[in-house]
């Protein structure tokens, strides 16, 4: 008997967001503070992705995303003032590196250990992480200490200097698409397979001789690499990076992204980080609630989490589909 293949959701959310960021700085031209923010947000959904690849698609409740974000971001931020070098085609590739490399350490730490590691352990681990940080470039008269460092060299290509606007946004754009095409290939691919399984059932999976802590560090590795590229994107886009971005409050901004807008759809994360900057935006500017606005954004983040833990996607998107597909259809018999 034929059966009619499920409606897939998930595709048409993705190009209809996509094909809504292409327009967005047509639809602003009389407005540059807006795609100043819109550019933000951008920003802020590469590290959000990082951490739904982490806890939507693996199972690592990581606190500490903010760490390869803001420890990248002082690295583009130094090597622009101590070397004058701020040429694009060499420092992200450095900061993806530095992401790479400190999010490799932190997993050969928490992940790979003769244990296997619970959630809580890791996530008070990445946090600890971050927060440690925090404290140390705090007093840090090195780099700016509590001050941060601000005045960051313009990100240049070639001649050509980016400064905020249309071009600095279409640029993180495309590199926002680039990364989320590389992150939709790996969770649907045979390795995407494997986290999928993890998702489900992790101790099954290790009964049939997979290294699932391997897996893990991998994927955690990755997300390290995409939120330090994010980190210098940041740097590079508000001239200054602090103390502030790359503690706990940003990356558990980035839990709060993921978690309202849907974990474990890649989509998710970048609607919840438009979402909760755009509210934060509109009632900041409020002056009747200008006071009691985090309390409100709080409340609303809150009954969205509690009453639908799938997020904002969860309306659409069914469990299936955020699951995935793998491997060929099967004809009928």
């Amino acid at each position: 008997m034929l059966t009619r293949p499920p409606r897939r959701i998930l595709p048409v959310i993705e190009i209809a967001v996509f094909a809504i960021a292409l327009a967005t700085p047509l639809l602003l031209t009389s407005k540059p503070e807006l795609i100043t923010l819109a550019t933000n947000v951008l920003i802020l959904s590469l590290l959000a992705i990082s951490f739904d690849l982490c806890w939507g698609y693996s199972g690592i409740m990581s606190f500490g995303q903010a760490l390869f974000f803001g420890v990248a971001g002082y690295a583009i931020a130094l090597i622009g003032r101590d070397l004058e070098f701020s040429h694009g085609w060499g420092t992200l590739p450095i900061a993806m590196g530095v992401g790479l490399l400190l999010s490799f350490a932190f997993a050969a730490f928490l992940l790979l250990g003769r244990r296997t590691p619970t959630v809580i352990f890791v996530s008070l681990g990445t946090l600890t992480g971050a927060y440690a940080a925090e404290r140390l470039v705090s007093g840090w008269q090195y780099v700016g200490a509590g001050n941060g460092l601000s005045s960051v060299k313009l990100l240049q290509w070639g001649s050509f200097e980016m400064v905020e606007g249309p071009a600095f946004y279409y640029m993180v754009l495309a590199i926002l698409a680039l990364c989320y095409g590389a992150s939709r290939y790996i969770v649907r691919s045979q390795f995407g397979l494997v986290l999928a399984g993890m998702r489900q059932n992790e101790e099954r999976l290790a009964f049939f001789g997979y290294r699932t802590q391997v897996f893990k560090a991998l994927i955690f590795s990755f997300a390290g690499l995409l939120a330090g590229l994010a980190g210098a994107l940041y740097s590079y886009h508000q001239g200054f990076i602090g103390p502030g971005n790359m503690g706990p409050g940003l990356s558990t901004t980035a839990v709060l992204y993921a978690l309202f807008g849907g974990s474990g759809t890649l989509i998710g994360p970048v609607i919840g980080a438009f979402l909760i900057e755009t509210i934060s935006y509109v009632l900041a500017d409020q002056d009747a609630i200008k006071q009691y606005w985090p309390v409100i954004l709080g409340v609303v983040l809150l009954v969205v989490v509690v009453f639908k833990p799938t997020g904002i996607l969860g309306f659409f998107v069914s469990p299936r589909e955020r699951i995935g597909s793998f491997g060929g259809r099967k004809g009928p018999k």
